[in-house]
């Protein structure tokens, strides 16, 4: 296996009530504070008013952006970090998921520059050096963004939607309350556990390094997504399924289940084209996507990640050959997207037209190969692309 470097500096207060302590955190930086959010739902539960009051008793002064999309836009980005120049900004409170947890990162660092925040994601690829902190409070557990360093923004001019890691982005300090999730609808719920096995998958596919404890590790979380999400959907007040699945989607990304196992990722490029050019929710296009790379990725060469993936995760009979365990478990991870969580099946149920295949693939790859699991050049990407419509 390779050495590795751990340190997840993040602070997490986790559980029911803890905003009692926001005020304080946030003070630690600073008195001027952007509040971002998305489209206003957490001022029908009644959150905004709490994140208010909390910043009023530790005598702060907040100023707002509201109205960030999913698949977060540049333009969003830019608006932030303006303000937070304009406005003299101390600390960012990203209050959401992933897409204004995103979007905040990038708003922090572009605060710190004079260049155009694309730039940290275009061929240019500026250095991001800096960002004003960031505090985070989560109401949708999908991403991990929570209590990671990265981030993913789309510009719809370049039809381009492209991540990004960089320690400088990493949060401060993540509340994390599980009562908060509540009010994701059942969608919403399956698309964000189709996310969190993803991010698990891309790192536990690996042939190339090895650690037992992490693979172990990994499985649990994979068990826990797939017994809690369905709960979590028919009960969506039930705190034992939420918070399993709040604590497993920051894990599943946090970096820790990477030691030893660096390896590109594969569904993530590619579905970041599928997004970037149809707006579809991130964690639906990985659940068509991901059983089809599986399909296509899988040979005598592979065959044994899927063995343990199917015996260790979905309880398939050890003692069947081995192409019929690994079959069978791509079977059963489909059936858990497709029949269990209801989710989309195909391209064509979502709108997405073969026409595009070449241009996201070609994307996809940057026009080489697309390293991970198995190195995919354009033409293996378009299969699969293809397979997404059978």
């Amino acid at each position: 296996m390779n050495s590795f470097v751990y340190d997840i500096p993040v602070k997490v207060y986790f559980g029911e009530n803890q905003l009692c302590h926001l005020g304080e955190e946030l003070a630690k930086y600073g008195k001027r504070v952007l509040l971002t959010y998305g489209g206003g739902s957490i001022k029908r539960t009644g959150l905004y008013d709490a994140i208010l009051n909390e910043t009023r008793k530790a005598g702060l002064e907040v100023f707002e952006l509201a109205g960030i999309e999913p698949n977060p836009r540049i333009d969003s980005v830019r608006k932030g970090a303006q303000i937070c120049k304009d406005e003299k900004i101390d600390v960012l409170l990203a209050v959401g998921g992933g897409s204004t947890l995103d979007a905040t990162k990038f708003m922090a660092a572009g605060a710190c520059v004079e260049h155009d925040a694309w730039d940290f994601l275009s061929e240019k690829w500026a250095p991001i050096e800096k960002a004003l902190p960031i505090i985070t409070v989560l109401t949708l557990a999908a991403t991990g963004s929570e209590m990671d360093s990265g981030g993913v923004i789309s510009n719809p001019e370049t039809k381009d939607k492209i991540g990004r890691l960089a320690p400088p982005m990493l949060p401060k300090v993540s509340f994390l309350d599980p009562t908060l999730t509540y009010t994701v609808s059942p969608y919403q719920t399956a698309c964000g556990a189709a996310d969190m096995m993803s991010h698990i998958l891309e790192v536990y596919f690996n042939m190339e390094q090895d650690l037992y404890m992490l693979d172990c590790f990994m499985e649990g979380l994979m068990k826990t997504i797939i017994k809690y999400a369905p709960v979590a959907m028919k009960e969506p007040d039930n705190y034992e399924a939420r918070a399993n699945l709040m604590w497993t989607s920051s894990w599943a990304i946090n970096g820790f289940v990477n030691g030893g196992k660096q390896q590109a990722w594969s569904c993530h490029p590619m579905e970041h084209e599928l997004s970037a050019i149809y707006d579809i929710t991130h964690g639906l296009g990985l659940a068509i996507l991901t059983p089809r790379w599986m399909e296509y990725c899988l040979d005598e060469t592979t065959v044994s990640k899927y063995v343990q993936f199917g015996v260790n995760v979905f309880g398939i009979d050890p003692a069947l050959e081995p192409m019929a365990i690994a079959r069978e478990s791509i079977k059963r991870l489909s059936n858990f997207f497709f029949n269990t969580l209801g989710l989309k099946s195909t391209f064509g149920e979502v709108g997405i037209k073969s026409e595009d295949f070449p241009v996201m693939a070609q994307k996809s790859c940057a026009g080489s190969i697309l390293p991970g699991f198995k190195p995919l050049a354009q033409h293996d990407i378009e299969r699969i692309f293809e397979m997404c419509n059978e």
